[in-house]
C-alpha cells in the first residue's frame, strides 16, 4: 500500500524543476505583453507626431516628382567624364525622308477586256492560255454567229441593188446606198474588223465565222472561254493588261501626308530585284483616310519596259521633302520624358538650365523646335540623359530636407557625476541584465527544463 503524497508533491509532481518551468512561462508571457504594449504606445505617439507635422504646414508640393529638374553645375572634368558636348540652336531647312512599304499592281488604265458584242459560238481559239503575251491586232478566237451571217447577206444584197439602180431615180439610188451603209455600220458596231468587211464586199462570199483580234498589246491575265462554248453578248472572254507601265501602291501614315504631293519624284526598291532602283512620280493620293490604320493610299507610276516588275511584288518607295528655314537642334539634345520635352541650355555662368520645349517635325538626326529656344543659344548635345539624372538627383535631395522624420541631429552626451567636466559616461556593457519583474527568480530554479 502506497504512502499518501504531501501537498508539495501534489502541486509539483516533478519537484523544483516543475515549479521553475511554470515561472519561466510566466516570465516569457509578461515580456511579450510588455513588448506589445510598448509597440502600440509607440505607433500611437509616432502617428500623432506625424499628423501634427502634417498639420503644421508641411509643403508636399516641395517634394520632387519624377519629371522635376534643377539647374546643374558640372566641372570640366565631370563634363569630359560623362561625355557632355554642346551645340548651338540654328535655323536651317530640314530635309525629311518618308518611306513606306508598297506592292506592284496593274495599271488599270492599260487593262482591256475582250467582250463580244453579239451572241455566238467559239469555233476556234488562237490564244488558249492565261499568261500568254499578245500584240495589238493578233487574232484571239473565231466566232460563229447567225446574226453576223444574216447581216453579211443583207450587205451583199444592198451592194447588188446599188449597182442595179445606178441609172434609176435619185431616190432609188439614195435608198440602195443607205441600205448598204446600214449593213456595213452594224458589222462595225459588232467590232467585225474592217478588212473582213471589205473582203466580203470584194469577194461576194459570206464568211461563216468572224475572227476577233486583240485591241491592245500585253499579257492575258484572265481567259474565260473554251472552244465550242456559247458566248452571250457582253460576256468577257479575255482580260489583257499592258505591263510596260505599272503602279506601286502603298499606305502613308497620317502625320506624313502633308509631305505628299502629286507629281513628286519617288525612288522605289524591290526585295526581289536587289540593286534595281527605279524612279517614278506620285500619280494619286487618296482623298480619304482609313479610320482603322490612320493611313491614306498613295499610288506611284513606274515604267516597266523590260517587264521585270510583276504585279504582286513587294516594293519600298521613299521620297524627300524639305521644309523652310526652321529652328532646330540635334535629336540627341532633346530628352522626352513622356509628359514634356526638355533641353539643357548653358547660361552665361556655365550652368546647365533645363528648359521645356515644344517640338515639330523631325528628320533622322535633327528635330524642329517650335517654342522654348532662341537661335544662337548653346544646348547640351550629348549625354543629355546623364545630365537629367544629375538634375533630378539634386532636386530629390533638396526636397527631402522638409520631409517629416528627415531631421538628423546628434544626441547630447550625459556626464558622469564624479567624472571630470566633459568626460562622457562610459558605454553600457553589451550583455545587459533584465530588470527585476514580478515573478522573476534569478536563482538556479530559472534554468530551462531538460
Amino acid at each position: 500500500m502506497s504512502e499518501p503524497m504531501d501537498a508539495a508533491t501534489q502541486t509539483e509532481p516533478f519537484g523544483r524543476r516543475a515549479g521553475g518551468m511554470r515561472r519561466w512561462l510566466m516570465v516569457s508571457g509578461g515580456i511579450i505583453g510588455l513588448l506589445a504594449i510598448g509597440t502600440v504606445v509607440y505607433l500611437v505617439a509616432g502617428g500623432g507626431r506625424r499628423d501634427q507635422s502634417a498639420g503644421a504646414g508641411h509643403n508636399h508640393a516641395a517634394a520632387p516628382v519624377a519629371d522635376s529638374a534643377m539647374p546643374v553645375s558640372l566641372s570640366d572634368a565631370d563634363r569630359q567624364r560623362i561625355g557632355v558636348t554642346f551645340t548651338r540652336v540654328e535655323r536651317s531647312p530640314l530635309e525629311r525622308q518618308v518611306r513606306t512599304v508598297a506592292q506592284v499592281v496593274y495599271d488599270e488604265t492599260r487593262m482591256k477586256e475582250v467582250v463580244p458584242r453579239i451572241d455566238g459560238y467559239v469555233e476556234q481559239l488562237y490564244v488558249n492560255a492565261t499568261g500568254q503575251q499578245v500584240v495589238r491586232g493578233e487574232p484571239l478566237f473565231a466566232i460563229y454567229s447567225p446574226m453576223l451571217v444574216t447581216t453579211q447577206q443583207e450587205m451583199l444584197l444592198a451592194k447588188r441593188l446599188t449597182e442595179q439602180v445606178k441609172r434609176g431615180t435619185p431616190d432609188a439610188v439614195q435608198g440602195a446606198a443607205a441600205l448598204l451603209e446600214s449593213a456595213r455600220t452594224r458589222l462595225q458596231y459588232w467590232e467585225v474588223p474592217s478588212d473582213a468587211i471589205e473582203r466580203v464586199l470584194s469577194t461576194g462570199v459570206v464568211e461563216r465565222t468572224i475572227t476577233l483580234r486583240s485591241p491592245v498589246s500585253g499579257v492575258v491575265v484572265q481567259k474565260s472561254v473554251v472552244a465550242g462554248q456559247r458566248l452571250m453578248a457582253g460576256e468577257a472572254a479575255y482580260q489583257i493588261v499592258d505591263l510596260s507601265r505599272v503602279w506601286i501602291e502603298g499606305e502613308v501614315f497620317e502625320p506624313d501626308l502633308p509631305a505628299v504631293k502629286l507629281g513628286q519624284q519617288v525612288s522605289a526598291e524591290f526585295p526581289a530585284l536587289p540593286g534595281d532602283v527605279r524612279s517614278g512620280r506620285i500619280a494619286y493620293v487618296s482623298p480619304t483616310l482609313n479610320p482603322e490604320t490612320r493611313t491614306a493610299r498613295v499610288r506611284v507610276e513606274l515604267a516597266n519596259p523590260d517587264l521585270r516588275l510583276k504585279p504582286g511584288m513587294y516594293a519600298t518607295f521613299r521620297f524627300a521633302t524639305q521644309t523652310g528655314r526652321v529652328l532646330n537642334v540635334p535629336r540627341s539634345a532633346v530628352l522626352v520624358t513622356g509628359k514634356r520635352a526638355l533641353v539643357f541650355v548653358r547660361d552665361s555662368t556655365g550652368t546647365l538650365v533645363p528648359r521645356e520645349v515644344t517640338l515639330g517635325q523631325g528628320t533622322d538626326d535633327r528635330i524642329e523646335v517650335l517654342s522654348g529656344l532662341r537661335e544662337g543659344e548653346t544646348v547640351v548635345a550629348s549625354a543629355t540623359f546623364l545630365v537629367d539624372a544629375e538634375s533630378n538627383l539634386g532636386s530629390a535631395l533638396g526636397g527631402m530636407a522638409n520631409m517629416p522624420g528627415m531631421e538628423v541631429t546628434t544626441p547630447p552626451q550625459r556626464l558622469a557625476p564624479d567624472s571630470p567636466r566633459g568626460a562622457p559616461v562610459p558605454a553600457a556593457p553589451s550583455d545587459t541584465t533584465m530588470p527585476d519583474m514580478p515573478g522573476m527568480n534569478h536563482g538556479g530554479d530559472t534554468a530551462r527544463p531538460d
